[in-house]
């Protein structure tokens, strides 16, 4: 039986990468996504990609900044499919560079605001329908940079606003636990996908080397001989928001072609 089958999951932060192949993995395995990102534009490619006739997916702009455009994403979930059982926090603000002695602590504020606060307003919008459902899973997407920071880029306010979004997760799952409310955290390392196809290219034409020896400087760390994908993360968290899952919260997976193990 497909793992979601029946089940509708909110998937925010839709785009061309990771938010794609989340929303796909839910539909590819028996649930309808209801896709949420700030641009329209990419929100309706990526539905007519994963799902032509329209069946299984519903869409609508949200910027998780916003409480009010949270709350009108889970409703869109309950008119078009009649409620919410899982949801999975993609959306993250990621672009921005550099280390404490540069930092612009304006732009951490800011960036503390949509992954922290973002993540957890989009949450809260969806305990209601949750708790109506008898339970359900809130998946949120990490990164590796939270517990172990990369020497090849400085993103310290991202991974500061994901590590604090991990801490929270353990108090969700204590106290969302009694309505059967799972809460669980994927953590990504280096993942093959539209970011790190983009730095690898953007390396090798800096160093004037191959991408194929900057692709390789990444894999020799890997336990296993390959970069995990945007796809294997994907996996994971359609894995955490299945019933397979239920008796599994307060955990963070870490998603990473075995580089770091704990």
């Amino acid at each position: 039986m497909p793992l979601l089958r029946g089940k509708t999951v909110i998937v925010s932060g839709v785009g061309a990468g990771l938010g794609h192949q989340v929303a796909a993995a839910v539909v590819r395995d028996g649930g309808n996504a209801v896709l949420g990102a700030r641009t329209e534009a990419n929100l309706v490619k990526s539905a007519t990609e994963i799902d032509p006739d329209g069946a299984h997916t519903a869409h609508l702009p949200t910027d998780i900044a916003d409480e009010a455009q949270c709350e009108a994403l889970v409703a869109l979930a309950r008119e078009r499919f009649g409620g919410v059982d899982a949801v999975v926090h993609v959306a993250a603000w990621d672009s921005y560079f550099g280390g404490l002695e540069d930092a612009d602590f304006g732009t951490w504020q800011q960036i503390i605001d949509v992954n922290l606060l973002g993540t957890l307003r989009m949450t809260r919008a969806c305990l209601p329908a949750l708790k109506d459902a008898g339970g359900g899973s809130v998946v949120i997407i990490g990164t590796q940079s939270a517990v172990a920071a990369p020497n090849e880029v400085w993103q310290a306010a991202y991974a500061a606003s994901k590590g604090a979004l991990t801490s929270a997760m353990y108090s969700m799952a204590r106290e969302l636990g009694p309505h059967r409310i799972r809460v669980n955290t994927v953590l990504p390392g280096w993942m093959w996908g539209p970011p790190v196809q983009a730095f690898v290219t953007f390396t090798a034409h800096t160093e004037g080397v191959p991408e194929a020896e900057v692709h390789a400087r990444l894999t020799e760390r890997m336990a296993l001989p390959d970069l995990a994908t945007d796809g294997d993360v994907a996996d994971a968290a359609v894995f955490l928001a299945s019933d397979r899952a239920r008796a599994i919260t307060g955990q963070s997976l870490l998603v990473n072609a075995g580089e770091l193990m704990r």
